[in-house]
């Protein structure tokens, strides 16, 4: 039963909550790094970088509002979830609005784009609609990826690999090994955020046909693609000092590690509405730590 507090919410706080807000980090976190390595080769460009950040948070957005909409109508999302309320399933939006606003966001992401266009060329103009296309199919289209077990290589790639890259590459018109380096963490945390919240669903998305790579492979296959990831981002920083930057503030992302250490032993003791505090505290780790080693590149 919905809360009366959730139905008595404004049409504004309403898409602000299908929004997601506590995921748009994923948004933020590659184009601050992309943006650090940029002003670490002198070629930082603010405007650039604010537009690339917008369009970011949009398709991130846009992504949300998809995958709020599709999950609703598969039946993957129902009122009595146990992951956060969604928009639909709580009646707070209609589909014919939650469609409208797919398109008006969607829209005004390709119009501020192409001022990215302009600065970057076909390469950017593909990248933002391969972004644009890939955030739809997400959980949209004939064959949706997060209901076929791409979902986890959708975000790694798009997230971190993309965004990174791609907010380094509008603003230096080249491509680094250093960036490609730097956008693994990036894109491993990011993704750690849809595997704790796959591992949370995993008997909903059961019921509802969604094979993500929980359902496919089971919790503990989950639990250690989480730790790897963890694992993984935690070694980058020492790859960057003994092949790149030979200073010691690269290794500032390892203030936080507890946290990193915390989250490791939630999702391995922790199931159902409980792991709603680690999926937000793993997408605050995804800031956290990308803060801090944009930091360590600038410094």
């Amino acid at each position: 039963m919905i809360e009366s507090s959730v139905k008595e919410i404004s049409k504004f706080q309403s898409w602000v909550l299908a929004s997601r807000p506590k995921t748009l980090l994923a948004a933020f976190v590659p184009v601050i790094i992309g943006s650090a390595l940029a002003y670490a080769d002198g070629a930082l460009n603010l405007l650039a970088a604010l537009v690339a950040l917008i369009c970011s948070i949009l398709i991130q957005a846009g992504t949300n509002f998809v995958n709020d909409l599709y999950d609703y109508l598969s039946g993957a999302d129902k009122a009595d979830r146990e992951g956060p309320t969604r928009a639909l399933a709580a009646g707070l939006l209609t589909t014919k609005e939650m469609k409208a606003g797919i398109v008006i966001n969607y829209a005004v992401t390709f119009l501020l784009g192409l001022y990215l266009v302009h600065l970057g060329g076909w390469l950017i103009l593909a990248i933002g609609v391969l972004s644009i296309i890939a955030g739809i199919i997400y959980t949209a289209g004939p064959y949706p990826l997060a209901y076929n077990g791409l979902g986890d290589i959708f975000v790694f790639i798009f997230f971190g690999l993309i965004g990174t890259v791609g907010s380094y590459y509008v603003q230096t018109l080249r491509i680094s090994s250093l960036s490609v380096l730097s956008a693994i963490p990036v894109g491993a945390l990011i993704t750690n955020i849809l595997i704790v919240n796959n591992y949370r669903d995993i008997e909903e998305d059961k019921l509802a046909g969604k094979r993500t790579l929980a359902v496919m492979f089971g919790k503990n296959f989950s639990r250690i693609q989480y730790l790897i990831f963890m694992i993984v981002s935690y070694l980058i920083p020492f790859l960057v000092y003994f092949f790149y930057k030979h200073d010691f503030f690269v290794f500032l992302p390892l203030l936080s590690l507890p946290l990193g250490i915390k989250l490791v032993r939630m999702i391995y003791s922790l199931n159902g509405k409980a792991l709603n505090k680690t999926l937000e505290l793993t997408a605050k780790l995804s800031g956290i730590y990308g803060v801090l080693f944009a930091a360590g590149i600038i410094l």
